[in-house]
């Protein structure tokens, strides 16, 4: 089975991180964010994994390469302008099976893909929508469909509250027959959300309902909390199933002081050092490589590898970019993203939500 995963974006909400990193290779815990989808779609039949490419995609292959091992084939396009959603699908059509998953990149989940497939092809479908419940459903656009069917009715953006009797949104995760393209104009930008579907509607369009974990990462927030749920066990993957009984991981190659404190719900990956009288945790990522001084404080935040904090450094609810430096005595207060390279000085001052330049001295 085929998936094509639509990794074009620029990530601009992750920035500075994704200024030298496209979003899909951002470090989530022990591995490339996109490596999660990879491995899920493997767990439901995928053998091969087209990726529509837009923003640094020599950088995407040369982390990912051209197969996982035991894994998918990946393959990759490289659109030439931005096309949009369904422009990106067209464009990358002769790599294509007659039927394929297609998905957009942003999400870390585990619904079930093979529940997908299964309505798929039961409805005689031409395309089959994964949608996903939420609790909330302000602001959003919604899915109505057929209870007893799935075949979907309407779309509704942003309705007013009164009209409101789904709470099901669109999970960015398809089944396609290829002649969906056949309704999208070549070597332009178009959408398959706002002018491939309507016309699919009362036409083969149908939808299944995907109970499970569901998170767009797009922002520094969501990409925190997908950290921290990963390790929490919210969220079926890899990573997973090295974590003790209180979400811990600490690399057996990664070198831990008899006086530091290890929090639940903390990733300590190999070459790794944490020193004398330190803390990481609750809730902590330490990169490959990244050096905790003495007496260092990291909670709620994830270091990229390489980082260097020095003597009684703090970093709250931040993400430290590879080869980010903190120096003695400095602070990262929370919700503060440090891009690759730069350096926070104990007279830097920054405020809560601070952005830090790639390579910048503050």
């Amino acid at each position: 089975m085929q998936a094509l995963v639509l990794v074009g974006g620029h990530g601009t909400r992750l920035r500075p991180v994704t200024l030298t990193l496209p979003k899909p290779v951002i470090p989530l815990v022990d591995r490339p964010f996109i490596r999660y989808m990879i491995d899920w779609l493997a767990r439901h039949g995928v053998d091969e994994v087209v990726m529509a490419c837009g923003f640094l995609p020599d950088q995407m292959r040369a982390t990912l390469g051209d197969e996982v091992p035991g894994g998918p084939r990946l393959r990759y396009v490289e659109e030439p302008e931005p096309r949009g959603t369904a422009g990106a699908i067209k464009f990358a059509g002769e790599l294509l099976d007659d039927r394929f998953f297609a998905l957009n990149g942003d999400s870390l989940t585990d619904l079930d893909l093979t529940a997908l497939m299964e309505r798929h092809v039961a409805s005689g479908a031409k395309a089959t929508l994964g949608v996903h419940p939420v609790d909330d459903v302000t602001g959003l656009g919604l899915v109505r469909s057929a209870p007893d069917t799935g075949e979907i009715l309407e779309f509704l953006e942003k309705p007013d509250p009164a009209e409101v009797d789904t709470n099901e949104i669109s999970a960015g995760m398809y089944v396609l027959e290829k002649e969906v393209l056949d309704l999208v104009p070549p070597d332009r930008d178009f959408s398959i959300e706002r002018e491939v579907w309507p016309r699919l509607v009362g036409d083969g369009l149908y939808s299944e309902r995907l109970e499970g974990y569901w998170m767009d990462i797009g922002t520094p927030e969501r990409y925190l909390q997908a950290c921290w749920d990963i390790l929490g066990g919210e969220v079926e993957t890899e990573p997973g199933k090295k974590l003790d009984g209180e979400g811990r991981f600490v690399s057996p190659e990664a070198s831990v002081d008899g006086s530091a404190e290890v929090g639940e719900r903390t990733w300590v990956e190999a070459d790794a050092e944490v020193a004398a009288s330190a803390t990481v945790g609750p809730d902590a990522v330490i990169g490959t490589g990244t050096r905790v001084g003495a007496g260092s404080t990291v909670r709620g935040s994830a270091l990229h590898p390489a980082c260097r904090l020095g003597a009684g450094a703090s970093v709250d609810a931040a993400i430290l970019s590879a080869g980010a430096i903190v120096e003695d005595g400095a602070s990262v207060p929370a919700g503060s993203v440090v891009g690759a390279g730069a350096t926070i000085t104990a007279d830097a001052g920054l405020e809560e939500g601070a952005r830090v330049q790639p390579e910048e001295t503050v």
